[in-house]
Order: C-alpha cells, then structure tokens, then sequence
C-alpha cells in the first residue's frame, strides 16, 4: 500500500510539473504575440520564460529524488527494525524455556550455542548501522597496517562458513598462482567488513543453494584484485551500479523477499574507495549469479619487507564465537 501510495505522488508531481511547464509555454507565446513589436519586452519575456522552465524542471527533479530518498530510508528502518527483532526475541523465547521448564545438559548447550548466534546477529547489525555512520566522517585519522589479503579473505570465508552452518566445500577460495603474497596497506577491521559483507551477499542471495568461487590475482601490475562469484539471482542490467548505493534494495518479489538493511555493498565501496580501490559488480541476468570485484592497490614492496610481521593472521581481529 505504502509502495503504490509513493509511486502515486511521483505520478502527481511529474504531472504537475508538466501541466506547469505547458501552462508557462502557452503565457509565453501569447506573451511574444502580443508583443511581437516591441522587441525589448519580447526578448525579456523569454528570459523569464526561460527561468520559470528551469525553476518548474529544477522543483520536480528534487522533489522526486526526496520522495525516492524517503522511500528507501523508511525500507531501511523497516528491515533494520527486522533484523534486531528477530534475534531479540529468539534469544527472549531461549531464556523464557530455560526459566520455565527442565532441560538435559545437552538442550542447554544447544540453547546457548543458538543464544550466542543471534547475539552475535544481533551485535553484527548494530556494528553495520555504526560503520555506515562512521564512513559518512571525513578526515578518519587510524594507523593503517600490512594485510595479508590472501589470509583475510581465507579467515572471513571460514566465519561465513560458521555463521550459515555451510558446508566447507560451499565457499572455496582459489589460490594465489605462483604462490605470491598480495599485501595491502589498510585498517584490517575495514577490509574484513567488506569481505565478510561480499561473502553474507553472495550466501543470503543464493536461493537454489551456495556455490560461491573466491578468487585473488594482480592486475596491471599494482592492484590486488579480489572476485566473488555466486550462481544466486543475478542482477537486471540496469542495478550493477544502483545496489552500491546508501539504503538502496533491488526492486522485485524476489529480492524483496532476502532480508538486509540496504548498507552492506554501500560499506564494501565505501572502504574501497577509501583504501584507494573501488568495488564493481557484473551480472549476465537475472538467476545467471552475480561477481562482484573489489579492487586494492597492493602494498608498496619496499614496505612489505619491513613489516612482514603484520601481514600475518594474527592482526586480523577474530570472530565472536
């Protein structure tokens, strides 16, 4: 109802604005006949003309995108208002069984296991919704450190692994030829969001079951370039670069269905493009998958041989479990 009711007032302002802009055109040509010996009032009747279209087009164009803009930060409070219900009251409906009726030990710890699993949802969502906030800060001054971008993607791959109960043959990683080291200089929290976001993409949106294919490779010679493929519900031609954006959710029943808060890939570019890189998405249609490429400038040599220590896993922050 919400949908068609906005769609109506984008039909009403666009009618607006060209029943406006037609109702200018008709005064001005009237003007210019009544005028059309005096040329000094001609002349300035079309200058006015001129701005009064220009104002009329201006008002709509930012009147749709306002309506647009409206829309989908009401989706995103929509699905974030989701997201953190969900756990809450899984982990709520956990305590109130343990309080009320006896379990063998056994039940327990499964309660618990499940008790942290939405806790840790939970606390992803939340981090989600600051993270987005913070990159919306300029001039973020953090110490940058050497990043092992093969051993990042390798330990977010088994945290999406854990976190869907996956299989370990469902997201495989192809390793690096010649077995060279792609290090990147960047804050490794950042990097291991982005990736982990691009993996929980390409899981939530793999309907027929999880096929995703990682891979690492150097390009033009001083990029690291990381591509992940699913065989999930692809993309229409028109949306490679809509999905990057703030809040924005593909249209569709389909797409409509798979939960999220509409931040995730507009996380991935944004620390891209603030390590230096960028990230792209490529599809061949709808259920045909989706790639998506996210592309860092590797690290400076003579900086990879003087601190080789940080590039290990070990400066990689751990999941929760």
């Amino acid at each position: 109802m919400n949908f068609s009711r906005r769609r109506g007032t984008i039909a009403f302002f666009i009618t607006l604005g060209v029943l406006l802009v037609g109702l200018a055109v008709t005064l001005q040509v009237g003007w210019i006949v009544l005028n059309e010996r005096t040329v000094a009032l001609a002349v300035f009747g079309i200058i006015l003309f001129a701005l009064l279209i220009a104002g009329v087009v201006v008002n709509t164009v930012f009147l749709v995108r306002e309506i647009r803009r409206n829309e989908r930060q009401d989706s995103f409070l929509n699905a974030v208002t989701h997201e953190l219900k969900t756990p809450i009251a899984s982990i709520r409906l956990y305590l109130e069984t343990l309080q009320r009726r006896p379990l063998d030990e056994a039940q327990r710890q499964q309660f618990y296991t499940n008790m942290l699993a939405d806790s840790d949802r939970l606390l992803a969502t939340v981090e989600q919704v600051l993270k987005a906030g913070q990159l919306g800060q300029r001039h973020r001054q953090q110490s940058r450190a050497l990043i092992d971008l093969e051993a990042l993607v390798s330990e977010c791959i088994t945290i999406t692994l854990q976190r869907h109960h996956l299989a370990s043959d469902a997201i495989v990683l192809q390793p690096v030829s010649g077995g060279v080291h792609l290090r990147v200089m960047g804050l490794a929290e950042d990097l291991r969001i982005a990736v982990l976001n691009l993996l929980d993409n390409a899981v939530k949106y793999s309907l027929e079951g999880v096929h995703v294919r990682c891979s690492l490779a150097i390009t033009h010679y001083t990029w690291a370039t990381l591509r992940i493929t699913d065989t999930g519900v692809g993309l229409p031609p028109n949306q490679h670069k809509r999905i990057f954006r703030r809040f924005y959710r593909v249209p569709g029943r389909t797409m409509q269905r798979i939960k999220g808060t509409g931040l995730g890939l507009f996380l991935v570019r944004s620390i891209a493009r603030q390590h230096g890189g960028d990230a792209t998405a490529s599809s061949p249609g709808p259920n045909m998958g989706t790639t998506v490429t996210l592309t860092l400038p590797l690290a400076n040599p003579s900086t990879s041989e003087a601190q080789p220590a940080a590039s290990r896993p070990a400066s990689i922050v751990k999941e929760r479990v």
